[in-house]
């Protein structure tokens, strides 16, 4: 399919996880972008697999949710063997409980997440233009123009940006001369998605020698599993491999007979540790592969790149729609360079840990690792830290420069995400939660505390006719059944709060009052938000807060 415009809003070259969450994200502020990719269309294989509970609240936040649980399968936990031998058992069974509207890892391969982001393109008529290459791109002041080839075909098409989600080997990171920096591991590895005759149950298996590793993911369909695990000495260099000239190493690893019935997919790979120097260069961004790549430890990678299109499309949107001023795009670098960075460093400690042939380390493992392991997993503050940054709800930006901390709450600040918290909406009589307060696009104002209803009417009028298509309008007054959500925020009897929450789901303002002059001011003058002029709507103000 050819592209038949000469210019666009944004161009989104690759259309993996990242690019066509980019694209999903930006349709649903009523921005059409044009995603383009080199293959001839998608792919069913990948390397990711599991979605953690943050990429779960996004979807839940598109109104998708429900397919995907659907078509996934929750990690029941993590076994640890050693020489064949089970070391240690860790029950990974809603060990995020009321963190998240998901407290778990949901096993949902990563060709599953791309065809549930297809059909939300197809939904809102935004299609992916494949068989379709970057091969140039030239920045200017006001645009960018680049050369596609369709084909035989070549065209110039000129856009107002650019987004590069186009992997580990992007064109648009070499075309803007980033340095990739970081290095490869040594060994090569192998993975394979198999279904096999042999009952392991629905945990994660890892078996762990001084020859190597083996790691066994459950997938969601029946007796299916994924296998990844390190080449055995002398195959690095084997050509056409295939997973019978690996399994007797499998099994020497894992101390059984593994038997396959069947190979879905088979492939050996290195892996690489690497980071873009920067994620921006004027009009081009970098999001996902593109920007940084890491062990497949913890299941983070396809995860942060999602996380990436999540946290620059609202930016991006926002400014296209001339709602934002275009210094908001100065934070998405700020905000995820140090996430990807700790991440880098995170995920290469442990996997050298797991890949060390060295005597010291081998006789940790076989002795210690099992009582530190169990003695950690056994203390509640620990097993919610570690789900914290595995399902990376424990994200946050508190250091940014389009938050403002204005409030005395020391255990949530601005910047952070937006914690889970159930509510009981009086006027509905029904069950709700924060995160779903904040299900339509833009930001979401958040007041706690008795007001009175000519204050209420001030701030709808306020929201009305100042931002009537950036903020939505929730209050929230004192009662018993709600009284865990003022004690989450410290909030003191007969005190209120204000609270602005951003697209993204992290808070970007608090306040210990309700001033209208304070909000104002940070919209507009830390995000940059561009106040409209819209006419009276005071027969719709009752619409704009609930929970009253």
């Amino acid at each position: 399919m050819q592209i038949t415009q000469q210019h666009t809003s944004v161009l989104i070259v690759g259309a993996g996880p990242s690019g066509l969450m980019m694209a999903a994200q930006l349709l649903r502020y009523g921005v059409q972008p044009i995603i383009i990719d080199n293959k001839q269309g998608p792919t069913d294989k990948s390397k990711a697999l599991a979605v953690q509970a943050r990429s779960l609240e996004i979807y839940r936040q598109m109104g998708v949710i429900d397919k995907i649980i659907e078509g996934g399968k929750k990690g029941g936990g993590v076994i640890f063997n050693e020489d064949g031998k089970q070391i240690a058992e860790l029950s990974l069974d809603d060990v995020g409980e009321g963190q998240t509207a998901f407290p778990y890892i949901l096993m949902y391969q990563q060709n599953k997440n791309e065809r549930s982001l297809l059909d939300f393109l197809t939904l809102n008529c935004c299609p992916v233009y494949w068989n379709t290459s970057l091969l140039s791109a030239t920045q200017t002041t006001g645009q960018v123009a680049v050369q596609l080839q369709t084909g035989e075909s070549l065209q110039i098409l000129t856009c107002d940006w650019l987004v590069g989600a186009d992997g580990a080997h992007s064109v648009v990171r070499k075309q803007l001369q980033i340095p990739f920096s970081g290095d490869t591991y040594q060994h090569k590895f192998y993975l394979a998605d198999v279904k096999i005759a042999n009952k392991l149950g629905d945990k994660v298996d890892l078996f762990l020698t001084r020859k190597g590793f083996a790691g066994f993911f459950p997938m969601p369909e029946e007796d299916c599993y994924r296998i990844v695990g390190n080449l055995p000495d002398g195959f690095d260099n084997k050509a056409e491999l295939q997973i019978g000239d690996i399994l007797p190493f499998l099994n020497s690893i894992t101390g059984q007979d593994i038997e396959i019935k069947q190979t879905n997919w088979f492939t050996d790979y290195r892996l690489h540790h690497r980071m873009a120097d920067k994620f921006r260069v004027q009009r081009c961004f970098l999001i996902g592969d593109a920007a940084h790549i890491h062990s497949p430890v913890g299941g983070q990678g396809m995860n942060t790149g999602l996380q990436d299109a999540y946290n620059l499309a609202w930016k991006l949107a926002g400014v296209v729609n001339g709602q934002i001023k275009a210094s908001v795009l100065d934070s998405y670098a700020a905000e995820r360079m140090p996430v990807a960075k700790d991440l880098l460093n995170t995920t290469d400690r442990i996997f050298k840990l797991i890949l060390s042939r060295n005597w010291f380390v081998g006789l940790f493992k076989k002795w210690l690792l099992p009582s530190v392991l169990r003695t950690a997993w056994s203390k509640p503050k620990i097993k919610e830290a570690f789900f914290k940054r595995v399902s990376q709800t424990g994200i946050s930006y508190r250091d940014s420069q389009i938050n403002l901390h204005l409030s005395l709450s020391t255990e949530i600040k601005a910047g952070d995400r937006l914690p889970y918290l159930k509510v009981y909406d009086e006027k509905k009589q029904q069950e709700t939660d924060l995160h779903e307060w904040c299900s339509k696009p833009g930001f979401t104002m958040i007041t706690l505390g008795k007001l009175q209803d000519l204050d209420l009417f001030t701030l709808a009028k306020w929201i009305t006719q100042k931002y009537p298509a950036n903020v939505n309008f929730f209050y929230l007054p004192p009662s018993a059944k709600n009284q865990q959500v003022f004690d989450a925020f410290g909030i003191k009897e007969n005190r209120k709060m204000a609270i602005i929450v951003r697209p993204d789901l992290h808070i970007g303002f608090m306040n210990d009052v309700v001033d209208i002059d304070m909000m104002d001011n940070y919209l507009q003058n830390v995000v940059g938000v561009i106040g409209g002029t819209a006419s009276d709507k005071t027969g719709e103000f009752k619409n704009y807060y609930q929970g009253a």
